[in-house]
């Protein structure tokens, strides 16, 4: 799947409900910035970004919205409400037909979109620099992102690679009995 949004573009608004079924709306945060978080609750890797954000997503809440988006076809509301509560998450937002997803381009989670205070998307990627084979980081892409941004400077890099788990996706049902 080609990047469908990129840094210096528009971020696409929509509206998700959070697991009480309130609504949030993407353009209500217009004149804030915002990181959205396309998480999983069964990830490894989402649960790492989980625990490494903790402190960090309060220290910013005061300065912008963080919000996670659930969008993996298998996990049951039970499933996202229990992993909330469990590691004290804040608002998490249910994209259940993977719409805002397909939108963003999201095949990983977790993925990360720094949106400036303007509605433009400034940085695109992954948490740190951590993969298989890197098991340390030496880079904390998003903090370092979130920083630039809420100081008015672009994100040296931008964009990087997504690491993580693959978005569980709706796979279609073929009649296996037409004939």
């Amino acid at each position: 799947m080609d990047p469908v949004i990129t840094p210096g573009d528009t971020a696409p608004d929509f509206s998700l409900s959070d697991l009480a079924g309130e609504t949030h709306h993407l353009a209500d945060e217009r004149g804030h910035v915002v990181v959205l978080n396309f998480w999983s609750v069964v990830c490894p890797w989402s649960l790492r970004a989980d625990e490494d954000l903790a402190e960090l997503s309060h220290e910013w809440q005061p300065r912008l919205t963080y919000w996670l988006i659930a969008s993996n076809a298998d996990e049951t509301i039970d499933a996202l409400r229990s992993a909330a509560a469990e590691r004290s998450l804040g608002v998490v937002l249910r994209d259940e037909e993977q719409r805002l997803a397909d939108r963003y381009g999201v095949i990983t989670t977790p993925q990360f979109f720094v949106i400036d205070a303007h509605g433009l998307v400034r940085y695109s990627g992954a948490l740190d620099d951590v993969t298989f084979r890197n098991r340390t980081p030496s880079r904390a892409y998003l903090a370092e992102a979130v920083k630039s941004v809420l100081e008015g400077r672009p994100p040296d890099p931008a964009t990087t690679p997504a690491y993580g788990c693959s978005l569980v996706r709706f796979t279609p049902v073929e009649n296996q009995f037409s004939g």
